[in-house]
């Protein structure tokens, strides 16, 4: 049985949610260059990919544990929905959004060291997105809450004044599905403290 856990990733959501499950975790981040997801046609591929080149950049640099990595991304329009450039494009990605659903896909590989046997799995939450007039836009883009975040959005855990759950997870949502971590990270012989 192994304890150590390796978070490869510089996200401070995610690294909240593990500790907030109680996980105990070390922060290594895989510094890579994402794809833009222009040559993707599915959503799973597309996060099943990144979140893989994320922990193949870590991995080797572990000599023992199970190390987590993770990419989340929204899906509308059969195109991946992404970090916004700057506040111009988040002002497009959440117009385009507007009175709409879409979906955010995380993809999750651990990936066991130093035997290298890795699992990997997709998590889908369906959202809504209300229409922001031009003063909500305005003021929620003033804020930056969208800078970083796939989607140009950073839900908030209770009443998000935008945005809603149709089916999934908040977590998910959040960046990380912790509640489909257990039983994987617990077949590769986690130890959870």
């Amino acid at each position: 049985m192994t304890k150590k856990l390796i978070l490869a990733s510089s996200s401070p959501d995610r690294r909240i949610l593990l500790e907030k499950a109680g996980y105990e975790l070390d922060v290594l981040p895989s510094r890579i260059d994402e794809p833009t997801g222009a040559d993707f046609t599915d959503p799973r591929h597309y996060v099943q990919t990144v979140a893989w080149l994320k922990a193949a950049a870590v991995a080797p640099n572990v000599s023992e544990g199970i190390v987590l990595a993770a990419d989340t991304v929204g899906w509308l329009d059969g195109q991946v929905i992404g970090k916004a450039d700057d506040v111009e494009h988040a002002r497009r990605i959440l117009t385009a959004m507007g009175g709409r659903e879409h979906e955010l896909w995380t993809g999750v590989v651990l990936w066991r060291r130093p035997d290298n046997v890795q699992v990997t799995f997709q998590s889908c939450t369906r959202m809504y997105c209300r229409a922001l007039s031009k003063q909500e836009l305005d003021d929620y883009l003033a804020t930056d809450a969208w800078v970083g975040r796939s989607g140009a959005y950073a839900i908030q855990e209770e009443n998000d004044p935008f945005l809603r759950i149709i089916d999934g997870s908040l977590n998910n949502v959040i960046g990380l599905p912790i509640e489909e971590l257990t039983i994987p990270l617990r077949w590769l012989g986690f130890k959870y403290v």
